[in-house]
């Protein structure tokens, strides 16, 4: 009657260096170099398993990748069944080697291939080393691609929402019209003074007229005083085209007030 194969997993295990170094194991009790793996606990995964034991017999913790085969051989009359995954290690271990497990070395391909006691370990990772090797540079240039296309898109979200920042802060920095500020008074064009004539009553900006220092002297001197009720009208008299220009008679100070007020009337 044939006996029930044991059933084992391990892993492939891969460091990310120049070149990428394998994972090799050293028995403790027949001081051979093999590759890291053991047998399925009860209600066990092949994958939970493989995980399990390179976690104990490297101690490092690692991501599981694909599948890539399995060996079988036979160990103490009893065939034996090993499936193997991709796998990648950390840095650094975070724990202890089981006590099965003397020491953990880390080589590139050939190296590996040397170092291990077993050949039919050594026909396997010379089969499936090289595939491993590949689907890890796949694997790395898609993060490095994906790694990319992240930073691209971070550094167009941030292009994107400079020009918004711009407009918030050359709208912050517009000057503002002082609502408060008066606005200018036009000025009003006076009609030019004939030699030796006195200068006008002077006119305030609301158009009220301001006496003159020279008429308040004439009027303390006897002159006759009248206020007008309004403004007069800014108006000048236009003399018609093509008249010639006559001179102006001579007038005093009370004559000229008077035909002003006439006017005004």
């Amino acid at each position: 009657m044939a006996r029930t194969p044991v059933l084992a997993a391990g892993g492939i295990v891969l460091r990310r260096e120049i070149p990428p170094r394998f994972a090799v194991v050293r028995l403790r009790k027949r001081n051979e170099w093999v590759l890291p793996k053991g047998k399925l606990d009860d209600g066990e995964t092949p994958r939970a398993a493989a995980e399990r034991e390179v976690l104990e017999e490297t101690g490092h913790d690692v991501d599981v990748h694909e599948f890539l085969g399995t060996l079988v051989y036979d160990s103490g009359g009893r065939s034996k069944v090993v499936h193997y995954w991709r796998m990648d290690a950390g840095g650094k271990p975070v724990r202890a080697l089981m006590n099965d497990i003397r020491e953990v070395d880390w080589l590139p391909l050939d190296a590996a291939l040397e170092r291990l006691s077993r050949g039919y370990e050594r026909a396997f990772l010379e089969n499936v080393g090289p595939i491993a090797l590949q689907a890890a540079a796949l694997a790395e240039r898609e993060r490095r691609a994906r790694a990319r296309a992240v930073a691209a898109e971070r550094r167009r979200s941030r292009e994107a929402a400079v020009p918004q920042v711009i407009d918030e802060q050359e709208v912050a920095d517009a000057p503002v019209a002082d609502a408060a500020a008066p606005a200018e008074t036009p000025a009003i064009d006076q009609p030019p003074l004939a030699q030796g004539e006195p200068d006008p009553p002077a006119m305030a900006p609301q158009g009220v007229p301001v006496a003159a220092p020279d008429a308040a002297a004439e009027t303390e001197r006897g002159a006759e005083t009248v206020i007008p009720e309004q403004a007069p009208p800014l108006m000048h008299e236009v003399a018609p085209a093509g008249a010639a220009p006559q001179p102006a008679p001579r007038k005093n100070l009370i004559e000229r007030v008077r035909d002003w007020l006439r006017r005004a009337a």
